[in-house]
Order: C-alpha cells, then structure tokens, then sequence
C-alpha cells in the first residue's frame, strides 16, 4: 500500500454584497469571497491537498480562471474532478483536515452541513472529514475582513 500525504493553502478576497459560500454551503454574511468560479476557499484548499498528493500540480493547472468553462461554477463540481484525476492514477481519498481563518462570520453551526457536501463530492464518511475554523485576533487583511484563509491536508492511498 502506498499512503500519501497533500497539503493546500487557498486564500480569497472579501467583497460587499457577494456570496458567501465555504464547503458548498451558503452563509448568512454581509461580504463575501470573489474569485473566478464561486470562490469556495475551503473546497479550493481541499482540491489543492488532493492535487498535491498525487502530484497532480495545484488547482489552477487544471481549472485555469482564463478558462469561462470554470466562471461562476460551484467548487464541489471541482472536487468531484479532483477525485476523477486521482481516482484515474490508482489512489482512493482516505481523509480531510481543514482549518479555516476568518473573523467573521461565525462558522461552527455551519460545519456540519459543509461536512455533508463534502462527504457527497468526495465519496468519504462524514467523520474522516475534520473543519475547524479561528481568527486572525483581527489582525492583518483577514483581521480586517478584507480576505479568508484556508488550509487543508488529506491523506490519499493506493493499493
């Protein structure tokens, strides 16, 4: 058996009146992230770990925001293609460990629901998927709202 491990990093401005969706799940917010697809940040840092691990080069290498096929479409469409790529080298997803930085809003009553769609794009239990989320003690772009941080790692294995 061969066990992998994948990191990634996604990181989106905020912008007044837009959408707000992390982990394929709306909030209720004033702002939200602005990207070319609908700025998922934590699904964007998830496809990044999954990518990493089978070395398949990193989220923009195969959804590039020059390509109109990818303008507005939701991030878990990304994640199931995600799977598809490592799905075809051999590899099977294992888990998901995701932290997102943020001061507001607040997104404890919002993780169980992104651990289901999740949990639905990748084809893993609800519990082999981890969401934790903290501030920046209002410190820096994310301290001022101005942008949202993901981090993810996952674990991926061949047999």
């Amino acid at each position: 058996m061969k066990i992998k491990v994948g990191f990634g990093f996604d990181v989106h401005q905020m912008k007044e009146g837009h959408p707000f969706i992390v982990g394929g799940v709306q909030l209720e917010h004033h702002a939200g992230a602005f990207g070319h697809s609908d700025a998922d940040v934590l699904v964007h840092a998830i496809c990044d770990a999954i990518l990493g691990a089978a070395n398949l080069e990193d989220i923009g290498y195969h959804f590039p925001n020059t390509d109109m096929r990818w303008k507005g479409i939701s991030s878990l469409l990304l994640l199931k293609e995600c799977m598809a790529l490592i799905a075809a080298k051999g590899y099977t997803l294992g888990n998901i460990d995701a932290m997102l930085c943020l001061e507001a809003p607040k997104i404890k009553p919002y993780i169980p629901q992104m651990k289901v769609e999740l949990a639905e794009a990748t084809g893993l239990d609800i519990d082999d998927i981890s969401i934790k989320a903290t501030t920046n003690e209002t410190m820096g772009f994310i301290g001022r709202q101005e942008g949202v941080v993901a981090y993810a790692v996952c674990l991926i294995e061949r047999a």
